[in-house]
Parts: C-alpha cells; sequence; structure tokens
C-alpha cells in the first residue's frame, strides 16, 4: 500500500492514528497462562491460551484432540508471534453438531462510538494474516451478544498451504437489532471458524445482519473441516486489527506494556520468579489459618474470581495451603484467608509467596 493510499484508508476510516484497533492482543504477543495448552473432545473443550482469544471445540467431538500454542512465526517480523492450533489425533467424520473456533469478544464500553442499532451505524473492517496446512473456505464472522443476539458471517479463502495470507474482510454497520448497552459486558464476539458441521452452517447470516437464529447461523460459509480431520493439519492467525471505516489500515503496534495493560483488565497472573517470590504480607488469626491481601496490577473489568497454585505462608518456617477462602474481592485487590498447616499460634506475621515452587502462581480471573 502506498503512503497515499494508507493517509486515505486512515481518513476514511474515521479513527485516530492510534486506538483504532478494537481488538486487544492482536499480534499474539501476551500469553500469561503460558505458551501451549492441550485440547480434547473428553477434556479441555474451551479455554484461553493467548490473552483474550479462547478456544472452544463444540457439539459432540468422539476423538479430536491437539493443541493451541503460542508459535514463533510471524509474516512480516523475524521474531513475531501467532497463534497456532495443531490437530492431534482427527476426528474421523464430521458430525452435524460439531464445531471449532477462536474468538475474541469485545467489550460493550469499547463499541459505543460504532452507534450499533441505529441508521448511524459504522462499517467495520477486519484484516488478519492467516496460515494453514489445509486449503478451502473458511469463515469468520461477528455475533453481537447485547440487546438482540445478531449475526454476520462472511467467509475467506486459504489458497495456498502452509503460506501466510493477508485477508481483510469489511461488516456493514447494524442499523437494526438495538444498540449495545454501555457496560462492562460482552458486546460482540469475532469468530474465527476453524470447522463446523451441517448443523452449524446454512442459517442465512453471510447475506448481512440477521436475528441470530441459533446453530445454524453460527459458522455460516464454512466449507472446509479438513483441520479437524486431518491428523497434523495446523492454522495459525495473527496480526488480528477490527476497526470503524470500509478500508483496512496498516496494523497498529502497539507496545508490549500498553498490550499487557489492556489484557490485565480480564485476566492477571502473578508467577514466582524464583523459589523465594513473595506477593504480600501476611500474618496468622490462629494456628491453621493466615489472611493476606493483595493488589493487582490496575483495575479490572469485573470482581475477578481468585486462584492459586502451589503457594504458601512463610512465617520463617514454610508452610503450604491447598486451599483458602476470599474473604473480600474488589475490582483493584483481594482479601483471602489461607487453610494452612500448624504454625503454633496466631499473631505470626510472614508472606503469601512461592512457597519454594518457582511453578507457583495466584490467578485473577475476569475475562468476559
Amino acid at each position: 500500500m502506498s503512503k497515499a493510499a494508507e493517509l486515505a484508508a486512515l481518513i476514511g476510516s474515521q479513527s485516530a492514528l492510534s486506538n483504532r484497533n478494537l481488538i486487544i492482543n492482536g499480534a499474539m504477543q501476551v500469553a500469561q497462562r503460558g505458551t501451549s495448552i492441550a485440547m480434547a473432545h473428553d477434556g479441555n473443550t474451551g479455554n484461553y491460551l493467548i490473552d483474550r482469544f479462547s478456544m472452544a471445540l463444540g457439539g459432540t467431538h468422539e476423538q479430536l484432540d491437539g493443541t493451541y500454542a503460542q508459535v514463533d512465526d510471524h509474516p512480516l517480523s523475524a521474531n513475531g508471534k501467532s497463534l497456532k492450533w495443531t490437530t492431534g489425533t482427527a476426528e474421523s467424520s464430521y458430525d452435524a453438531d460439531e464445531y471449532v473456533y477462536f474468538a475474541q469478544v469485545v467489550e460493550a464500553q469499547n463499541l459505543q462510538h460504532i452507534n450499533n442499532g441505529n441508521s448511524n451505524a459504522l462499517p467495520l473492517t477486519l484484516s488478519f494474516y492467516v496460515k494453514s496446512s489445509v486449503t478451502g473456505t473458511f469463515a469468520v464472522g461477528l455475533f453481537k451478544e447485547d440487546t438482540t443476539n445478531r449475526i454476520f458471517n462472511q467467509t475467506y479463502a486459504i489458497s495456498s498451504a502452509n503460506t501466510w495470507e493477508k485477508k481483510t474482510i469489511t461488516f456493514a454497520g447494524d442499523t437494526a437489532g438495538g444498540g449495545i448497552v454501555n457496560d462492562n459486558g460482552r458486546g460482540f464476539y469475532v469468530n474465527w471458524h476453524i470447522a463446523a458441521g451441517s448443523n452449524a452452517v446454512g442459517g442465512g447470516s453471510t447475506s448481512g445482519w440477521k436475528q441470530y437464529g441459533g446453530l445454524s447461523d453460527w459458522a455460516d460459509g464454512q466449507a472446509t473441516n479438513a483441520v479437524a480431520t486431518t491428523a497434523g493439519a495446523t492454522w495459525q492467525v495473527t496480526d488480528c486489527q477490527l476497526e470503524i471505516g470500509e478500508q483496512a489500515t496498516p496494523f497498529e503496534h502497539r507496545s508490549f506494556g500498553d498490550e499487557m495493560t489492556r489484557c490485565e483488565r480480564y485476566f492477571q497472573r502473578f508467577v514466582a520468579n524464583d523459589a523465594y517470590t513473595a506477593w504480600s504480607v501476611a500474618f496468622s488469626t490462629s494456628a491453621t489459618s493466615a489472611k493476606a491481601h493483595l493488589k493487582y496490577n490496575g483495575k479490572m473489568r469485573a470482581e475477578p474470581t481468585i486462584s492459586q497454585s502451589n503457594t504458601g505462608f512463610n512465617h520463617g518456617p514454610q508452610v503450604a495451603f491447598s486451599s483458602f477462602n476470599t474473604l473480600y474481592t474488589g475490582l483493584d485487590l483481594t482479601w483471602i484467608d489461607m487453610n494452612i498447616g500448624n504454625v503454633s499460634a496466631a499473631n505470626v506475621l510472614g508472606h503469601w509467596n512461592a512457597n519454594a515452587n518457582t511453578a507457583a502462581y495466584v490467578q485473577m480471573d475476569a475475562e468476559l
């Protein structure tokens, strides 16, 4: 794209040079949960790995499993990242009710300027790079959950196997179906479909925005299931951008710190830097319990669910604990009551720490 065309696209998008990408972590840089997770029809069928991007195996898959990973592979950067699915055990035949997709849910408060649901509704353009070992036609779409369920799917073709291709798709503004409530709930899903059985296609959602009619609308337009039915098949995506306007502008590269801060509104994981990592001061309230508080890295979207692994209470001697009760959970901090081993007395000062385990973590989850 020439500089003149880039400028024209930016003007046509009605967006500022910055903060135009509605997708968070579109370059797949932030992955607080780790770099790989196993997914399986009889185990983990829905989860996050790369921040803000969830994966789901829907329906009744009988064999399918595989790996969702953050990998060092990018169409433009020698050291960039992408999201990658690799099929392990393939589905022997694809049943009507089965479907697989990746999604990012955009918070409703971040969508007020698109004027959804009235005559001033603005078009949106989605752009991304995709690479797959399987060629064919794939579906990608927007699903609005707020007020009235609405959906609009479109398709793109992967023409060359194992080759990065850039795709650009424009969605007309939705002038019907009610607006998006101005709150911290789900605004809409951006869905990349990998496979879909016959019950999940054919609902007519590729013709434009329509009332969501159920599963038949979900992955409308998906024309290949070979990623799910081929052992070792791969599908990758990166540089995902959703912006106002009918033209795709160059991908908005935000700093890692900026993307991390945006991601931490929805999920935070405090990991052990070493065996002696301590997250907060704690004190025993009896011989078998201790209280601690934890300050988050900024305010979260909603009161999060708190969980931990391998942490403990250090008061000189180290005491492990495997459970706790949440006394208070706010948008910026939490208080917990640990169930701990015997420390002999109350009012013993110590730390909530990594319990000499470098795999220890505390996490706060407020995902949409």
